[in-house]
């Protein structure tokens, strides 16, 4: 069952991945954690929302070119598979890294999902920098499951993510 997996680790597996290759390529990142630990103010009485602030925070003071929010989606019925992006339109090049990034998901693991655009999430509202939300696979979907738990296939959500980030900084440096 999905429930038994732990999205925290496989999320830090392909975001390490994706990490090693924007390193590999000259890109500076950051990430905002490297372990399953949250980053809330010790005894607060909301610690999602005090995680959230802070990683917000993080990113902010990044000076980064654009954040990306790692995630894996569920669902109850298990039906959903593939990745699809989120953003909002906080920062108008959301919606631009928001459809590179599905093109990407598209043409190197065969997402068949849409993009989709949100309200304004908690985290996003506070973030400065343009980005998205991928969610790169349904864990509630077997076949996706099975994919995700794989290291060959964790490259494969890594190299479609890095290739959308290239395309991005392209399309804005020209």
């Amino acid at each position: 069952m999905y429930k038994e997996i732990r999205e925290a680790e496989l999320n830090l597996k392909i975001s390490q991945k994706l990490e090693e290759k924007l390193l590999s390529l000259g890109a500076i990142v950051y990430m905002t954690r490297y372990g399953d630990y949250d980053l809330s103010v010790t005894n607060t009485i909301n610690r999602k929302r005090s995680d959230l602030s802070r990683r917000g925070n993080i990113i902010n003071r990044s000076d980064c070119d654009l954040f990306l929010s790692i995630h894996l989606n569920a669902e109850e019925t298990g039906i959903w598979r593939g990745a699809e992006v989120y953003y909002d339109d906080i920062n108008p090049e959301n919606e631009k890294i928001a459809k590179i990034m599905q093109a990407q998901l598209k043409k190197h693991l065969g997402s068949k999902r849409n993009l989709k655009k949100t309200g304004v999430l908690y985290l996003q509202k506070r973030i400065e920098r343009p980005g998205v939300l991928i969610e790169v696979g349904f864990l509630s979907n077997s076949s996706d499951r099975y994919l995700l738990k794989q290291e060959t296939y964790q490259n494969k959500v890594a190299t479609a993510i890095t290739e959308g980030v290239l395309e991005y900084i392209k399309q804005k440096s020209s």
